[in-house]
């Protein structure tokens, strides 16, 4: 089996790229699939988030796509618009060095003429949800008879959150000489009814739960009862030290509780639940990437597609009714090669839930004694949660279709105007029409004041905190 990216029959231009990025060893689920889907199958890949799933599609899609001619040629559905604009940035990472190379994102929370505008200038690759994908179809603004692939990501999801008929509908009206692609975390009876309907011949690929990925993710429980919850949470997150943690609650409400309660502790908190407008949603996960937001509160839908670097910590303040959702959210940390650390808090009445994660991973849970802390000391304990985000966002005014790039937001805070040193400036984001940066926070007024009188690729911009 060939596990190099350097032995795979890709162009130059993406073999560069691969290169540039430091991609050596393809991960599992890569070494099974990319060599089947360049082949152009039909194929259904198994495999838990953060497997490198994304890349394995990305990149036989990107092989045989013809620059010259401005018309959809490979569709990815996804199930929610962050996951969407992921994979979008994922395709135009690998595809750089492709002159012209289009990628358009279709889902909510952007006008629809907006988009519609997009499609009439001609694109490569659409990625983007079953509803509003099926709502461009309908308008007719959205011709797919030049479609020769299609991908639904995180298929599995898509079901779950009752998009199967529209799912139905998309394939239906798509090019029958195409290849189908399904990627999904678990795969129910549904799937296999859409693969039998829908695939020839398909190729199965499943990954195991990867333990060698996640051995070394050290998974703790903590006992605490339904109205101990809340303080169990503060003394994990005072125990464990981390620079940024996901905590995960079954219900919206919890959610919004969670992140209510450690905001008002001190803690640089945010939350992440389908009630969000799109703009809130962007924002939230902007800072929670670049580090201006420390701990985020997520249900497991609105978590799907986050995808976090250096990730230290993931909280299950709820533990999921499917042992398979732990798997996925506990693999958000502990990635490349890094320790990770899980941290369920379980009720009495859940020991048959850790009983049945453990069968899955079949790794024990640690039992963790919380420590009672008595009320002399919990003045204490409040403190230690008092931990600020190093870094400050700044949202600029101007985006992608401002021709604004990240190292033009670099320069105008590092050069002469500016004044910043390369380390006070993070993580940059651009979106079509705005953009984020994040700035250490002990520098972040002055850099919003030079940005704000200064210009950025000789063009002024409004520049605001988020915070």
């Amino acid at each position: 089996m060939v596990t190099d990216f350097a032995e795979l029959p890709l162009s130059p231009a993406l073999l560069a790229v691969v290169a540039e990025l430091g991609f050596l060893k393809m991960t599992p689920i890569q070494a099974q699939t990319v060599p089947v889907l360049l082949e152009g199958k039909d194929l259904v890949g198994q495999s838990r988030t953060g497997s490198g799933k994304t890349a394995a599609f990305a990149l036989p899609i990107l092989q045989r796509l013809q620059l010259e001619t401005r018309e959809i040629a490979a569709l990815v559905l996804c199930p929610t618009r962050e996951l969407s604009a992921q994979v979008a940035r994922e395709f135009r990472r690998l595809g750089r060095r492709y002159p012209g190379l289009s990628v358009l994102v279709l889902a909510g929370g952007e006008p629809v003429g907006r988009q519609r505008g997009a499609l009439e200038k001609g694109a490569h690759i659409a990625v983007g949800t079953p509803g509003r994908v099926l709502d461009h179809l309908r308008r007719r603004s959205l011709r797919v008879h030049r479609v020769g692939t299609v991908v639904l990501d995180e298929a599995d999801r898509m079901l779950d959150m009752g998009f199967q008929e529209d799912m139905e509908q998309i394939l239906r009206a798509l090019p029958k000489q195409r290849q189908t692609v399904f990627f999904s975390a678990t795969y129910p009876s549904s799937i296999a009814e859409l693969c039998t309907i829908h695939q020839k011949d398909p190729v199965f690929v499943k990954i195991e739960a990867e333990p060698e990925q996640t051995a070394e993710i050290r998974q703790l429980v903590v006992a605490a009862d339904t109205e101990q919850k809340i303080g169990a949470l503060c003394w994990v997150l005072a125990t464990f030290p981390h620079e940024s943690a996901l905590v995960f609650a079954n219900l919206k409400v919890t959610v919004a509780e969670i992140a209510k309660v450690l905001s008002e502790a001190g803690v640089s908190a945010d939350s992440l639940h389908g009630d969000l407008e799109q703009f809130d949603r962007d924002r939230v996960m902007a800072k929670f990437r670049n580090a201006s937001t420390r701990v985020l509160v997520a249900t497991d839908v609105a978590a799907r597609g986050i995808d976090v670097a250096d990730l230290d910590l993931v909280v299950n303040f709820d533990l999921p009714s499917q042992p398979e959702v732990y798997v996925h959210r506990i693999g958000r940390t502990g990635r490349a090669g890094k320790a990770g650390l899980a941290v369920s808090l379980r009720t009495s009445r859940e020991d048959g839930k850790v009983r049945a994660i453990e069968q899955l991973t079949g790794k024990p849970m640690i039992v963790t004694e919380r420590e009672v802390v008595p009320r002399a000391e919990r003045a204490g304990l409040a403190k230690s949660l008092e931990r600020d985000a190093k870094m400050a966002t700044l949202r600029i005014s101007g985006g992608r279709k401002d021709k604004l790039r990240p190292g033009d937001i670099l320069g105008a805070l590092t050069g002469e105007a500016g004044g910043l040193g390369a380390s006070d400036v993070g993580k940059i984001e651009i979106h079509d029409h705005f953009s984020y940066v994040a700035v250490s926070r002990s520098v972040s007024r002055d850099a919003q004041k030079s940005l704000s009188a200064g210009r950025i690729k000789g063009r002024k911009f409004n520049v605001t905190f988020e915070d």
